[in-house]
């Protein structure tokens, strides 16, 4: 089977299995997930023609939005998180943030701490969230409708000030995990690349608001981005994790086009700085063995991380020596990308093997079946959540 069939199969399978079209059955959403998802179905749009991926893509965006921007069906409370009533609600989705999607409840505030139990409980995540604003701002790029735009700059708006917080000395930290509507932190610790992800989004979602006339005053970022900045440079972005490096390596690429875009010379100091804690990562990672392990003992999601990472070097590559003007210390960078490039078979290992049928049957498989899968049709084809023409 060729490619762009095995995605299209792929993309069917989850639309079914997760219940989009809301036939007959109960809708199952989960943001990380649904996030990649919307990218997807907005490339097999571009791709094919076929104004049924876009329409997915709209259905799936619209009941994210009405399942997980609203309290959830075991919950004494109930309607949109953000406390608006529904007509107010629906024209702004997003304010009061969105759940995570986990099958349980969340943790009350004053019930223990149980590190086990807080991975399989509800919340807000933020790097959910900078995905699903990720996810939005390709709709309005796709589409032309900047309601989508809006709708990320207010959710940026309000996870920024209710994630982040400042602690003696005027540093500003920012909690892992929020309760679903985001009174109280659940995870108090700080994710490593949180606020990395923050700042490289938020500038995303201005360059689109900025040709949209109609985006108020209100959904300015520039203090968000002015304190994301701050923050993310505090931060040791060193990892052996395969999706966090698959996550530095794709905020290169999306770097990368920020600063050709233009106006953006100053995010060149941490270009470099990117990509060398992403080839360290690497190193440490592969001295694991990890990728020699039987299916069972592995986790397709965070290893189609790294390999949605890697095509993102591809791609940068690419643009750098189509642009190289635009960048400071174009020798290192030069080198630094030669280096991860040698890296790049690692992405044909990575899907051959998930795309087995014999692997599909293991258990880690199967628990994360639509994680899985939806990360695999990104890696097999990522110019749509990249964003890359």
């Amino acid at each position: 089977m060729k490619k762009p069939d095995i995605i299209q199969t792929i993309m069917t399978g989850f639309s079914e299995r997760s219940c989009i079209s809301g036939v007959g059955c109960i809708p199952v959403r989960y943001l990380w997930t649904d996030a990649f998802a919307v990218c997807n179905f907005l490339e097999l749009f571009r791709r094919t023609g076929e104004q049924r991926y876009k329409e997915e893509a709209l259905l799936l965006v619209d009941q994210v939005h009405h399942v997980l921007g609203q309290h959830r069906s075991d919950d004494s409370r109930s309607g949109w998180i953000s406390g608006l009533e529904n007509k107010e609600g629906e024209l702004h989705p997003t304010i009061g943030g969105l759940r995570i999607g986990k099958k349980s409840n969340e943790r009350k505030f004053d019930a223990p701490y149980n590190e086990r139990l807080e991975w399989e409980q509800d919340g807000q995540y933020f790097h959910y969230l900078t995905k699903w604003m990720h996810a939005l701002n390709l709709v309005t790029q796709v589409t032309g409708d900047f309601r989508y735009n809006r709708w990320a700059l207010e959710l940026a708006k309000t996870a920024h000030g209710r994630f982040t917080y400042t602690i003696p000395g005027n540093e500003k930290r920012m909690y892992w995990k929020m309760s679903i509507d985001l009174s109280y932190p659940l995870v108090p610790s700080m994710g490593q690349h949180d606020a990395l992800d923050g700042y490289i989004t938020y500038l995303q979602l201005v360059k689109t608001a900025s040709e949209d006339p109609q985006t108020s005053h209100e959904l300015h970022l520039e203090s968000e981005i002015a304190e994301m900045a701050e923050i993310s440079q505090a931060v040791n972005w060193a990892t052996d994790d395969p999706l966090g490096i698959g996550g530095l390596l794709s905020d290169a690429f999306m770097l990368t086009q920020l600063i050709i875009a233009g106006s953006m010379e100053h995010l060149s100091d941490m270009f470099p700085k990117l990509l060398a804690h992403a080839k360290s990562g690497i190193d440490l990672f592969m001295r694991t063995d990890t990728l020699k392990y039987p299916p069972h003992y592995r986790l397709a999601f965070r290893e189609l991380g790294l390999s949605i990472g890697l095509h993102a070097i591809e791609k940068t590559e690419q643009l750098f020596s189509e642009h190289a003007d635009c960048f400071a210390d174009r020798l290192l960078l030069q080198s630094q990308l030669k280096e991860l490039n040698a890296y790049l078979p690692l992405c044909e290992i990575i899907e051959n093997f998930w795309m087995k049928p014999e692997n599909q049957k293991s258990s880690t498989w199967n628990e994360h079946l639509d994680i899985n899968s939806v990360m695999l049709a990104t890696s097999l084809d990522p110019d749509g959540y990249l964003m890359a023409e």
